[in-house]
Parts: C-alpha cells; structure tokens; sequence
C-alpha cells in the first residue's frame, strides 16, 4: 500500500469523452493506490454502465470523483501540477519522461492533468501546469490511448512511491509553495494592470502572460511572496486612482 502522502495527488482527466476510459482510468488508479479522481467538464456519463464494467473494483472511484467545469476548479488547492502532451508544441516548453518528473509531485498536494482523446490539451490549457511530459512512443504511431497514458503514469508515480519509501528523503515543506488556485488569482491580478497600464495589449495578452507563468512556474513563489506581489498592485491600483484618476 503506498505512503498516505500519495493519496494527495489527484487524476484530472479534462473533456473526457468515452466512458470506456473513464472506467479503465478508476481500475488503473485503485491498482496503484490513487484515489481521487477529478472530471473537467466530462463529455461521458461517468457513472454509467460502460464506465462502472471497467472500472470494476475501482467503481468507488467513480463514485467519489469530483466533477468540476474548468481546470483552475480541478487545480483549488494543488502545489504541484504537471501536464501531459504527445505533440510538439509552438510554446517554449520542456518535454520530460515521465519517470524522472513525476516524484516531483509526491509529498505535495498535486496533481497531473490528461487532455482529450481526440487531441489531448490547447496551449492555453497547458499554461495551468508547472512541468510538461510526453511519454516516448514509435514515430509512426505516438498516440497513446487515454487509459493506457493514466495506467504508464500511474505506474511510475507507484514505483516513485516505492522507492522514496525504501529511501528516505527529508519531508517537503508544504508552506514553501504557493497553492495554484493562489497563483491563478495573482496572474490574473497582473494581467489586469498591465493592461489598464499599456503595457499589455488586449490582441497580445494571452502570449505575453505565457512568459510571465513559466517565469513563476520556476521560481516556485511562497503564499507570503504572492501576497506580498498582490499587494504591489493593489498599491499600484491606489496610486493609479489618487494621482491619475484611473484606477477602481
């Protein structure tokens, strides 16, 4: 049985559509010692027939998921999240092996996010997590099924497990880290000054605000360096109001 550390991290499957792999995807987790289970806005009936006959011992898995309507819903209290692509994509970002990021997550509350069977997470969806990875596959067919990305996955998170146990480290600091959903609200603290200031344009928001999440994404800022950060534009706020008269 692994650590109860683990059971922190939860499986967030976003716009999946068939039940068949919402239900291989609850068997796989209660295989591994995972059990929380998060549904963005599933395009399936989760609790259905289909799901329930392949999640088999895992069906109280379905039971309990959550089901949310976005992804910084899924991500309300996770430290730690990381994103799973196939595809080579226009951002900037790193593509790790599952096996030598995903301990990254254990010890935290985390999460690791999957996208859609048809084609996977949007590059905006992407920005919502700190690390990327691509599990290897044959150049000619590299498109995994989504229940067989959750079971490879899993496997590595429980083998992680496994070996923290057999080693072990110093425990993480849980208050070093500023939650997501903390994060999220900053982000969009900041997107609003540096519009209402010129710095962003409404047309070019979206791709500069990239390169303000993976600059924070890996500084790793502490709830008490947020606050002190929304605080500047809260005063920046004032100081816009009282001597340009252009603040709210």
């Amino acid at each position: 049985m692994l650590n109860p550390e683990s059971t922190q991290i939860r499986i967030v499957l976003v716009e999946a559509q068939g039940p068949l792999n919402v239900g291989s995807v609850a068997r796989i987790m209660k295989n591994m010692g995972l059990n929380h289970l998060v549904l963005v806005n599933p395009q399936c009936d989760p609790y259905g027939v289909e799901a329930r006959k392949m999640a088999v011992h895992g069906a109280e898995i379905l039971e309990k998921a959550d089901i949310v309507s976005t992804i910084p819903e899924a991500l309300k209290g996770c430290q730690r999240a990381i994103a799973t692509t196939c595809l080579d994509r226009s951002l900037p970002i790193h593509l790790e092996n599952p096996k030598h990021s995903l301990p990254w997550l254990l010890g935290y509350p985390a999460a690791l996010i999957f996208g859609r069977e048809d084609r996977g997470l949007t590059n905006v969806e992407l920005n919502y997590a700190q690390r990327f990875i691509r599990i290897q596959a044959d150049d000619s067919y590299p498109s995994l099924n989504l229940a067989q990305a959750v079971a490879i996955c899993c496997y590595e998170l429980y083998q992680a497990q496994l070996n923290q146990e057999n080693s072990p480290q110093s425990q993480p600091n849980h208050d070093s880290e500023a939650s997501l959903d903390v994060l999220e609200a900053y982000y969009q603290d900041l997107e609003t000054i540096l519009l209402k200031i010129g710095y962003l344009y409404p047309h070019t928001a979206s791709s500069r605000m990239e390169k303000f999440r993976r600059l924070y994404n890996r500084a790793y800022p502490s709830t008490q360096e947020v606050a002190m950060l929304r605080g500047m534009i809260r005063q920046i706020n004032w100081a816009l109001s009282n001597y340009y008269g252009d603040g709210t």
